[in-house]
């Protein structure tokens, strides 16, 4: 499995490469922070190859644990959760998606989690980068509040910017598939091996 997930990681960074969604400019973050650089995420995860990786990678992060239900922050985890619950069910094993909102609807069931997560899941928390862990933060809170485990946090991009030390001490295990270096670049990151 290990080779498998390395060789599916090592062709989601050339993709993203392909198409485009590291940018170089002056960014500021949805953390607030500023950046020379930028991974638009949504350039790989909605292209149907970016997807079916991106979709497999997460999936091979997930298939050893109990997670029923895979989800994340509205809009960037939207195309992820799709993936990973298209490869689950085709790999036999199914898991479901949902999504949370910004904020609760102001009109119908007034949701801030949509699609068919029950109360007391354990459940894996997904987005295509990590900063600070701000949005990750938001869509923990939205699952235990519902009384649901949050088993895993698992994100394309690691930006290295504290998220992740962050979520280490407070008991959650995180997971990226790729990492950026100090200078913008982006390294290949394999868990378990």
């Amino acid at each position: 499995m290990s080779n498998l997930l390395r060789d599916i990681v090592s062709r989601t960074l050339e993709l993203a490469e392909e198409k485009g969604a590291l940018l170089r400019g002056d960014f500021t973050l949805s953390s607030g922070i500023k950046s020379k650089y930028y991974f638009d995420g949504r350039r790989l995860t909605l292209d149907p190859e970016g997807a079916m990786l991106c979709g497999k990678a997460f999936y091979w992060l997930l298939h050893d644990t109990n997670v029923v239900a895979v989800g994340g922050p509205t809009l960037a985890a939207d195309p992820i959760v799709t993936a990973v619950s298209l490869i689950s069910y085709i790999e036999g094993r199914p898991i479901s998606g949902f999504i949370v909102r910004k904020e609760s609807k102001q009109h119908g069931t007034q949701k801030l989690i949509e699609g068919p997560l029950k109360r007391k899941s354990s459940v894996a928390i997904v987005d295509d980068t990590c900063t600070t862990g701000g949005s990750l933060l938001m869509a923990i809170k939205a699952v235990e509040d519902m009384d649901c485990t949050v088993e895993k946090i698992c994100v394309i991009l690691d930006r290295d910017g504290g998220g992740r030390e962050m979520f280490g001490q407070r008991g959650y295990r995180f997971q990226a598939l790729l990492e950026t270096t100090s200078d913008g670049k982006i390294k290949i990151v394999v868990p378990g091996i």
